[in-house]
């Protein structure tokens, strides 16, 4: 993927948000996200759920590398912004968490969700943290 066509997808992602509402569906592999592409969505987001069933695990098993792979993969298959469920980002601080993001920004995601809840701890973290 070349830096331009990734910037270019970051750059209309941007403005999506800027813009207001959309709807970005959920793939779960190449082909779901080929047919959700076709219907004409402006962006599209990963599932960690989905991800995770199409490799026959539960969800929150599915490993950095694994979702790394992934995102890389449905990047290549479409020309659209990938907002990625990078659930927890695979890290308990925020050097690890930058690291998770910075690895899914060079296999061309467009965005991330970075979720709040601790699976470990059975808990939402404490705003302090979650900010």
């Amino acid at each position: 993927m070349d830096s331009a066509d990734l910037a270019s997808r970051r750059d209309r992602f941007r403005q999506l948000h800027e813009r207001g509402l959309f709807v970005m569906p959920n793939p779960w592999d190449i082909g779901s996200a080929r047919i959700l592409a076709s219907m004409g969505f402006p962006a599209l987001a990963t599932t960690s759920l989905g991800h995770a069933a199409s490799l026959g695990k539960v969800d929150q098993t599915v490993t950095r590398d694994e979702l790394l792979t992934h995102v890389a993969t449905i990047v290549a298959a479409v020309d659209l912004p990938l907002n990625v469920d990078a659930e927890r980002c695979f890290a308990d601080n925020p050097a690890g968490v930058a690291e998770t993001v910075s690895f899914l920004a060079e296999a061309g995601a467009a965005g991330c969700s970075i979720e709040d809840y601790d699976p470990a701890r059975a808990a939402i973290d404490d705003i302090g943290i979650a900010s």
